[in-house]
C-alpha cells in the first residue's frame, strides 16, 4: 500500500509496529451490516465505534459488533457512570476528528476511555474503521485494546431468547 493511501489510524499502528490488514469498499456504504457484506465477513467480527457522553459530560468510546446494539445500561456500568447517551452526530467530528461512518477507535483527537465488547475476546481478529469512510482495518482485538487502552466488557443488548435464570 502506498504511504499516501494510509489513514492516520494506520500510520499510528505502523509507528508502534502493530500488525493489521487494510480493506477498502465503496465510501458511500456507511451501514455496518452492508460493510460486513462488502468485506465478506461475519457481522460479529466487524465492529462499529460509538461515542457517548455521560450525565456529567464525560465522553466514552464503545466498540460493538455491527449486528448488535449498545446497551446503554451495561455501557454505563462498564464506564463506572450513572448513565450514558450517544453524542449527536454533529458533535462527532469536532470531538474526535472523524466523520460518521469513518470513526475509528484509533487516532481520535483526544484519548477517551474505550471499551470493546467482550465478544471480541473470542475472535482472532476484528475489523474496525481505519478512520475514513470506505476503509477498514483487521487486527487482533488484544493488540487494539492494548494500543487504545481499552477494557473488555459486556456491552450489547442481550438476546431475550438466551435469557434464563441468571
Amino acid at each position: 500500500m502506498d504511504k499516501t493511501d494510509k489513514t492516520n489510524a494506520m500510520r499510528l499502528l505502523d509507528g508502534k509496529k502493530i500488525a493489521y490488514e487494510s480493506f477498502s469498499y465503496p465510501a458511500e456504504i456507511t451501514d455496518g451490516m452492508q460493510v460486513a457484506a462488502q468485506l465478506g465477513e461475519d457481522a460479529r467480527a466487524v465492529f462499529k465505534t460509538l461515542v457517548t457522553v455521560s450525565e456529567r459530560g464525560a465522553h466514552f468510546v464503545f466498540c460493538v459488533p455491527v449486528c448488535a446494539t449498545l446497551d446503554c445500561k451495561r455501557a454505563a456500568k462498564a464506564a463506572g457512570v450513572k448513565s450514558i447517551a450517544m453524542i449527536r452526530q454533529k458533535e462527532l467530528e469536532p470531538l474526535t476528528g472523524y466523520v460518521h461512518g469513518g470513526c475509528s477507535p484509533v487516532g481520535m483527537k483526544k484519548r477517551f476511555p474505550t471499551f470493546l465488547d467482550e465478544s471480541a475476546r473470542t475472535l482472532e481478529a476484528i475489523y474496525v474503521s481505519a478512520g475514513k469512510t470506505g476503509r477498514q482495518m483487521r487486527l487482533s482485538p488484544a493488540a487494539l485494546a492494548s494500543f487504545v487502552g481499552a477494557s473488555f466488557a459486556p456491552l450489547t443488548a442481550r438476546d431475550p431468547a438466551s435469557e434464563g435464570g441468571e
